[in-house]
């Protein structure tokens, strides 16, 4: 059950609540200890430091924007290579940042889990 701080997250797009539940789900499943931050613009995962967060954040122009989506971004220590990345940016030399959109449970895969697992570790060891 989200708190009320996240359920105030999602007060703007109820309907995506679902999907952030979803990856909730298979992050708890799938990596170690965390903590969680829910912010006004981002929901943070920390271990060590961050290793990802969900948001709103405006990848696509709005007419290519479905209705309900989240946006999963994290970082790893390469660029991706793969159509499922809205953006990917160096942050600074070693870490790059990549944002992805979720628009239904069914894009919360294990391609995903294993980039966010790999973020996970990476995360740790900085």
């Amino acid at each position: 059950m989200p708190n009320a701080d996240t359920l105030f997250f999602f007060d703007q797009n109820p309907a995506a609540l679902s999907l952030f539940e979803a990856f909730e789900s298979r992050l708890l499943q799938s990596v170690g200890p965390f903590t969680v931050r829910v912010q006004k613009t981002q929901i943070t995962y920390s271990n060590r430091h961050v290793f990802a967060c969900i948001s709103f954040l405006k990848v696509r122009k709005a007419s290519q924007r479905p209705p309900v989506y989240i946006v999963v971004t994290f970082g790893l220590a390469h660029k991706l290579d793969s159509s499922r990345i809205e953006a990917a940016v160096e942050a600074y030399p070693g870490r790059w940042t990549h944002h992805l959109m979720i628009t239904r449970p069914e894009d919360i895969d294990e391609e995903l889990m294993s980039w966010i697992k790999e973020a996970y570790h990476f995360a740790a060891q900085k």
